[in-house]
């Protein structure tokens, strides 16, 4: 077992330290004394982006099933055991990883390594036909709950899809499609499980009241007899022109509560200047209730109630900046357009001021103060910089990233990709419900008029 440890400048004086077992899993420490608590952290190296079609929401589905049991925990044991300890957990899958966590008394801290360890090594043992029926009930009825039978529901899946070309590797949700769900046999499953969920596959992370010498050792206890595994093929290269070239766009007519306007724009990777400075310009532009495209749609036109633009920053493919409007009473969709694109071709010629620099900043500032500020986020943060980046350490001087970028980078990654070629966009328009005649009517009018301009 090697290690590493730094304590780099900008990390406001935490610290990390990285070991490697024999086997391949990377474990990074993070000791912390200032509240009797632990955070375990564990992120496999695999989300959508390594799932194949026919075969999506894979990865979700065995964010389920890993807490169905494994060789020595039966049924719902791991939930039981961690509650039952005064501890909290969760699991959360994305299009570039899938993780897991729990926080702890500092004095069950072995308790959850062991969990974890357990079913790493031995889920298998327990993975049969009748918990895996169960746990693609319990992601269809989620599906339907978050995606399907909700207002705006589908907007994810939708602009993603269309910001993303057939056979991207981004193309899909984590969510996964039914009829995916449905055909996903058993089979699969366990090639899934042996595929990825390895330790040379995986980042542990312990952050908080610990001793660094005594986790170390129970993690080899438990973690160091599990086997690699080198079977995984790379993900699929998400690569794509640096601007789409024109605009995408897609009209949906449901019951929703307004009119609705969204759009993703293509921006850079994750990881570099481009990245940060596109960060800054989406919180200047809509981070918040005093960003410009707030003050101007909601504040002076009162035109939306709602109004915002943030940034899904992705590593392995261009991020997204993803606009969301909500419209005001009446109003249509392209009085919005118009004063969004105003509004952002204002500010790729001028760039933002350096009062609104000082803001964002403070604002992002004071976001990675938050993640960093507790011991679950630390550690989240830790494995998120080590499994996409290849290094830990970079999670404790992020910020200082953000706040060297410049006003000009602002401006210029501005111009260069918040344009109309360049962004996918998504209308709703409301529908009356159903069995109401006139609006139906009033639909089937809107329909026709459209089709007489597309003439």
């Amino acid at each position: 077992m090697g290690h590493t440890a730094t304590d780099r400048a900008g990390s406001g004086g935490l610290t990390a330290t990285e070991h490697r077992l024999a086997n391949g899993l990377r474990v990074v420490l993070s000791e912390d004394h200032l509240t009797p608590v632990a955070a375990v952290c564990l992120w496999y190296d695999v989300g959508s982006r390594h799932e194949v079609k026919g075969r999506t929401g894979l990865a979700h589905l065995f964010e389920h099933l890993m807490f169905q049991g494994s060789a020595q925990v039966k049924g719902n044991g791991h939930f039981e055991l961690v509650q039952g300890a005064g501890g909290s957990l969760n699991g959360t899958t994305s299009f570039e990883r899938t993780n897991y966590f729990e926080t702890m008394p500092s004095n069950q801290l072995e308790l959850a390594l062991w969990l974890e360890a357990d079913r790493m090594g031995s889920l298998l043992t327990a993975l049969d036909l009748e918990s895996l029926d169960n746990q693609r009930a319990v992601v269809k009825n989620e599906r339907r709950q978050r995606y399907d039978n909700v207002p705006y529901g589908t907007a994810f899946e939708k602009l993603t899809a269309l910001s993303y070309p057939e056979g991207h590797p981004y193309h899909h949700t984590p969510i996964g499609s039914m009829a995916d769900l449905d055909a996903a046999t058993l089979e699969d499953a366990r090639a899934f499980f042996r595929t990825y969920y390895a330790p040379n596959n995986a980042v542990l992370s312990v952050v908080g009241d610990i001793d660094p010498e005594q986790t170390l050792a129970w993690v080899e206890k438990y973690f160091g007899s599990i086997p690699s595994h080198d079977g995984k093929q790379p993900p699929r290269d998400g690569s794509l022109p640096e601007v789409i070239g024109r605009e995408l766009r897609e009209v949906v007519r449901e019951e929703v509560p307004a009119r609705a306007l969204m759009a993703a724009y293509r921006l850079p990777e994750d990881g570099g200047r481009a990245a940060d400075a596109a960060d800054v310009a989406l919180t200047v532009l809509g981070g918040g209730e005093s960003s410009r495209l707030y003050n101007r749609l909601v504040r002076r036109d009162r035109s939306a109630v709602a109004a915002g633009f943030g940034m899904l920053r992705l590593a392995g493919a261009p991020s997204l900046g993803w606009l969301d409007v909500k419209t005001s009473a009446e109003v249509e969709i392209p009085t919005i357009e118009a004063a969004v694109d105003e509004e952002l071709a204002r500010f790729a010629a001028e760039g933002p001021t350096a009062e609104e620099m000082e803001r964002a900043q403070a604002q992002l500032e004071r976001e990675w103060l938050d993640r960093l500020g507790t011991v679950a986020g630390r550690a989240d943060e830790l494995c998120r910089y080590a499994v996409l980046f290849g290094d830990p350490q970079l999670a404790l001087t992020a910020v200082g990233r953000v706040l060297d970028i410049t006003a000009d980078e602002v401006r210029e990654i501005a111009a260069a990709r918040l344009r109309p070629d360049n962004r996918a966009v998504l209308v709703y328009e409301p529908t009356a419900p159903e069995g109401d005649p006139a609006a139906r009517d009033e639909a089937a009018d809107t329909d026709q008029d459209e089709e007489a301009a597309q003439k």
